[in-house]
C-alpha cells in the first residue's frame, strides 16, 4: 500500500468524481482509477461503488477512508515534528473559520507567521458543520468557531473572545446620541442584517426575541463584507459583532452604540482535534493564541470607537 493511493482515495471521496479527483491530484484519470483498484486488490475488499459514474464508497470503503485520513494526518505530523526539530516549523497550517470570525483572524495569523516564517497558513471560510467534518477527517489543523456548538466532539477548546453586539447607525438617526440602546428599540430601525442561514444572524434573532422584539431587515446579506457595503449611504442601521470593527471599522457618517438587554453573546474560540500525537502546527497556533490577547485587543478597539463617537 502506498500513501499516494490513500491520497487518491481521499480526493475521490472529497470530489465525488473521478476526473475532478484526478485533476486535484495532478494525475490522469486512468492513473487514479488504477491506483484505487490496486488498493482494493491489496486490501481484498471493494472500496468504490461503481456504475456509469462514481456512486460513493462501500461500507468497507468508508472504513478505509477513515484510516486513510488518519494515516495521512500522521504522515503530516511526522514531517511537522521533524521540521521543528531542525530548527524551524514548516508546512501549511489549515485553519477553518466561521465567516463572522474572519475579521479577527489576523490577530492570530499575523503573530503566527512572524514567529514561524517558514510556515504558511491556509484560511478557509466554513460553516460550523463543515468545520466539524474537517476536523474529524483531518482536513483541518484548527478552527475558529463558536465554542457552544454541540456538534464539536473530541476537540480541545481555547476561548478567544465573547461576541459583543453593537448597533451601527447613521449619525442623524434617532439612537445615534444614545449611550446604550435596547434591542427592542433597534428592531424598529431600517435594518441591514446577515441572512438567517448564518449562525450569527440566528444568535442575533435570539437576542431580539429575548428583549421581546422581532427584527425584520430590509436588506439581508450572506457575508459581512456584503453587509458593510450597504451601510455608507446613511440609510441603514445594522447589528454587528465588535470583532468586525477590527477589519471594517466604522463607516463614515455612522456611530457605534452598545446594545443592552437580557441576552449575551456567545464565545468564539480556537478548537483543535485531540490527536495523539497532536499536530505540531496546531500546537504552535495554540501557543500564539495564549499570548495574543485577542479579547483585550478587541475590547480596546471597541472602547476607542465608542470614545471617538462621543467626542
Amino acid at each position: 500500500m502506498l500513501l499516494r493511493q490513500l491520497e487518491y482515495l481521499v480526493a475521490l471521496a472529497r470530489e465525488r468524481h473521478f476526473a475532478r479527483a484526478a485533476a486535484a491530484c495532478f494525475v490522469s484519470q486512468p492513473s487514479l482509477s488504477a491506483a484505487v483498484r490496486r488498493l482494493e486488490h491489496e486490501l481484498g475488499v471493494p472500496i468504490v461503488r461503481r456504475g456509469r459514474r462514481y456512486e460513493g464508497l462501500t461500507p468497507e470503503g468508508e472504513v478505509v477512508l477513515a484510516w486513510a485520513h488518519r494515516i495521512l494526518a500522521e504522515r503530516d505530523a511526522l514531517h511537522q515534528e521533524l521540521s521543528a526539530l531542525r530548527g524551524g516549523l514548516t508546512g501549511t497550517l489549515r485553519l477553518g473559520i466561521v465567516p463572522t470570525a474572519l475579521p479577527a483572524a489576523s490577530l492570530l495569523t499575523t503573530p503566527f507567521c512572524e514567529r514561524h516564517p517558514g510556515a504558511r497558513v491556509s484560511l478557509e471560510s466554513l460553516s460550523s458543520a463543515d468545520i466539524t467534518q474537517g476536523l474529524a477527517e483531518f482536513e483541518l489543523d484548527a478552527a475558529m468557531t463558536y465554542l457552544d456548538d454541540d456538534a464539536l466532539r473530541h476537540v480541545r477548546r481555547f476561548p478567544l473572545y465573547e461576541e459583543r453586539y453593537v448597533l451601527l447607525t447613521p449619525v442623524d438617526g434617532p439612537l445615534a446620541t444614545a449611550s446604550t440602546a435596547r434591542w427592542a428599540r433597534a428592531a424598529d430601525l431600517p435594518l441591514c442584517l446577515l441572512n438567517p442561514r448564518m449562525r450569527n444572524r440566528r444568535i442575533i434573532d435570539e437576542c431580539f426575541a429575548a428583549d421581546g422584539a422581532t427584527a425584520v431587515p430590509t436588506i439581508e446579506s450572506d457575508s459581512v463584507a456584503g453587509l458593510y457595503a450597504q451601510l455608507p449611504n446613511g440609510r441603514w442601521s445594522s447589528v454587528i459583532s465588535h470583532a468586525w470593527l477590527h477589519m471594517f471599522g466604522v463607516p463614515e457618517g455612522m456611530r457605534v452604540v452598545p446594545l443592552e438587554g437580557p441576552a449575551h453573546g456567545p464565545r468564539v474560540g480556537l478548537v483543535v482535534a485531540r490527536d495523539d500525537p497532536p499536530s505540531v502546527l496546531a500546537e504552535a497556533l495554540l501557543k500564539v493564541a495564549r499570548e495574543a490577547g485577542v479579547r483585550d485587543a478587541l475590547d480596546a478597539l471597541l472602547t476607542s470607537y465608542l470614545g471617538a463617537g462621543r467626542s
